[in-house]
C-alpha cells in the first residue's frame, strides 16, 4: 500500500514527484513509480515504516494485511501497488519422501487455515435463553453457533464465526434481541 499521513496534500500517485518514500519493498516501489513516470527518492526502511511519516519521509509503501497499523498511525492509503496470496509448491521428488510429504501437508494445512480465516471474525455474546430461537434464525454462521449455559439462570453464551462484512449490520440486531457483552475478535486460522 502507498500510504501518507491523513493530512498530507498527496492525493494521487503523481503527487509523489520529487518526494521521499520509505519502504521494505524498494524494487516493487521503484517499478511502480517508473511505470507511471514519477521521479521520487526511494529508501529502504528497516521496519516500523509507518512511524516515519511525516517527519522523515513524505510517504511509505508498506505491506499490510488488515490495515490496522495504518489506521492506528493516522495514515491514509493513496494506492495499492499489488495484492498477493500465498502459494505452496513442492518438488515431486521431495513430495515422494514420506517424512517430507508429512511436513509439507502440515504446512499446507496451516496455510489453508490462514486463508480460510480471511474475511471472517469470531463473535461472542450473552443472550436471554428465551430469545435463542429467534437469534438462531437470524445469525449467519460457519456451521452452527456454540451455545453454552451461563451460571445465571435463563441466560446462554453464544459463539460463532461469521463473515466480517456482516458484523456491522448484525450487531444492532443482536442488541435488539437482548444480547449483551458482544465481542468481535479477529481470527488467525480456521482449520477445516
Amino acid at each position: 500500500m502507498l500510504v501518507v499521513p491523513e493530512d498530507s496534500p498527496i492525493r494521487k500517485p503523481e503527487d509523489l514527484e520529487g518526494k521521499r518514500i520509505a519502504t521494505e519493498g524498494v524494487g516493487i516501489t521503484r517499478r511502480y513509480l517508473a511505470e507511471r513516470g514519477i521521479h521520487a527518492e526511494v529508501e529502504f526502511s528497516w521496519g516500523a515504516t509507518e512511524v516515519k511519516v511525516p517527519d522523515l519521509v513524505d510517504a511509505i509503501v508498506d505491506v499490510t494485511e488488515t490495515g490496522s497499523s495504518i489506521k492506528a498511525n493516522r495514515l491514509r492509503i493513496v494506492d495499492t501497488l499489488l495484492t498477493s496470496f500465498p502459494h505452496f509448491y513442492a518438488n515431486p521428488v521431495a513430495a515422494a519422501d514420506p517424512w517430507k510429504k508429512e511436513k509439507m501437508e502440515r504446512i499446507a494445512l496451516l496455510l489453508k487455515a490462514a486463508l480460510g480465516a480471511r474475511g471472517k471474525v469470531g463473535l461472542k455474546m450473552n443472550l436471554p435463553i428465551a430469545r435463542l430461537p429467534e437469534l438462531l434464525e437470524k445469525l449467519p454462521s460457519l456451521r452452527r453457533p456454540t451455545i453454552s449455559s451461563l451460571s445465571e439462570e435463563g441466560w446462554v453464551a453464544v459463539e460463532t464465526v461469521i463473515d466480517e462484512i456482516v458484523v456491522r449490520d448484525i450487531i444492532p440486531e443482536l442488541k435488539r434481541l437482548g444480547a449483551e457483552g458482544i465481542i468481535e475478535y479477529p481470527l488467525n486460522k480456521i482449520v477445516p
